[in-house]
């Protein structure tokens, strides 16, 4: 038998799963390489622990070569050019070339897209914006906060709102809620819509218990750091002593350059398969974009990246080998809402289900606070492979009902 050649393209949540289920279905003769410039690992849901200082950097980094399974190939080089046809790629090491190829390469911060961004926003969205968010609420003595979208899309639908519980809850910590406001202020017409005004109103619930203030349809025009002011479009302005920002997202440019993207940058794929229009290439995660039945797209986040790479993985060893399979991605998911800095509220369900998405949101306590953590941990210590990922996932669809098996 010939050696074949899988090539997965980034090392994220999606990548990272890819290649270590692609490694235990294939041959041992086959090849898996994960392509990926940077060489740690970085937990990205703990960034909001990072805003709020109950983290440092290296506790939720570590080196992607010991969150390898054995056997995989780690090429560390920049993706300069991507022929899906051919499945060959240009990277800074070289030309490789697959027999079948994921592009798994995430979604990058459009920070420039709105004027003023960069200089006036505390990023929690990256390791140091985070950081110096931190540093920035512990000299902070009081006034107005405000967390921002600046426009859309961004991915991880639930970060501005759990921002502003978190950020409150440290406040209250140091005994400066009662001279703090706190007020979000997005484009989106409820949290989280594409799940529906059902968990739109719960999560408003949750804010409002806080006394966070909730502006939905404000679409913001300009920053203007020198006045600490937020530009609305049609000319309101909103003042701020604290500004959490969360920026607007984008496919990176070698996938908008490429022949992979659809008309809007991102790669459009058969959201059972995860297959693109090109044979044995496959695209998973926040690069990608699926319409669900409500005509919204699918959100990007780190759980259906995971579920994503299990079933692609699945699907080309399957594929290579000449046998049938019945993997298919089935649209299920669930995220945290951390509340504070002992309790989290749990969201879970389908959302393939018609004509909306069928979620449910479990009110906070400390049990899925405790379940994040656990998570956290068994992510970055390497366990993901022994499966505790699912934990939540199992947890959750226990009690909600969910048919969450993968």
């Amino acid at each position: 038998m010939a050696r074949r050649t899988v090539l997965v393209l980034g090392g994220g949540v999606g990548g990272l799963i890819t290649a270590n289920e692609l490694r235990r279905r294939l041959d041992p003769a086959d090849r898996v390489l994960l392509v990926e410039r940077e060489r740690r690992h970085l937990f990205q849901p703990s960034l909001l622990w990072l805003m709020v200082g109950r983290r440092r950097r290296d506790q939720i980094e570590r080196p992607l070569r010991e969150l390898l399974a054995s056997g995989v190939e780690l090429v560390e080089a920049e993706v300069n050019s991507i022929d899906p046809a051919a499945r060959r790629i240009e990277t800074s090491a070289g030309v490789l070339e697959g027999d079948a190829l994921v592009v798994a390469l995430g979604a990058e911060p459009d920070r420039d897209a709105v004027p003023g961004y960069n200089e006036a926003a505390l990023d929690f969205f990256s390791p140091a914006g985070a950081a110096a968010c931190a540093q920035a609420l512990d000299a902070f003595e009081g006034g107005r906060v405000v967390v921002s979208v600046a426009a859309l899309p961004y991915k991880c639908p639930a970060a501005p709102y759990e921002a502003a519980l978190l950020l409150d809850d440290g406040l209250r910590r140091r005994g400066l809620r009662g001279r703090s406001e706190i007020d979000v202020y997005s484009p989106e017409p409820a949290p989280m819509p594409v799940a529906g005004p059902a968990m739109g109103a719960a999560v408003v619930g949750l804010l409002e218990a806080k006394g966070v203030r909730f502006h939905p349809g404000s679409r913001v025009e300009r920053f203007e750091p020198d006045g600490r002011e937020v530009v609305l479009a049609g000319g309101g302005r909103v003042g701020y002593d604290l500004l959490a920002g969360v920026p607007p997202h984008r496919a990176p440019a070698v996938v908008r350059e490429s022949k992979l993207a659809g008309d809007v940058g991102w790669i459009p794929v058969d959201r059972a398969t995860l297959e693109t229009r090109h044979e044995r290439v496959h695209a998973i995660g926040d690069v990608t974009t699926i319409t669900l039945a409500n005509g919204k797209p699918l959100p990007r986040a780190g759980v259906f990246a995971h579920h994503e790479g299990l079933v692609v993985a699945r699907r080309i060893a399957a594929t290579l080998a000449g046998r049938p399979t019945l993997d298919r991605f089935d649209g299920v998911g669930y995220c945290w809402v951390e509340t504070d800095a002992g309790s989290a509220a749990f969201a879970a369900g389908e959302f393939f289900a018609e004509p909306d998405p069928t979620l449910d949101l479990r009110m906070p306590g400390r049990r899925w606070h405790v379940g994040k953590v656990l998570f956290e941990r068994a992510w970055i210590g390497g366990r993901l492979e022994r499966r505790l990922a699912h934990v939540g996932l199992k947890a959750g669809s226990r009690i909600l009902g969910v048919n969450a098996s993968i």
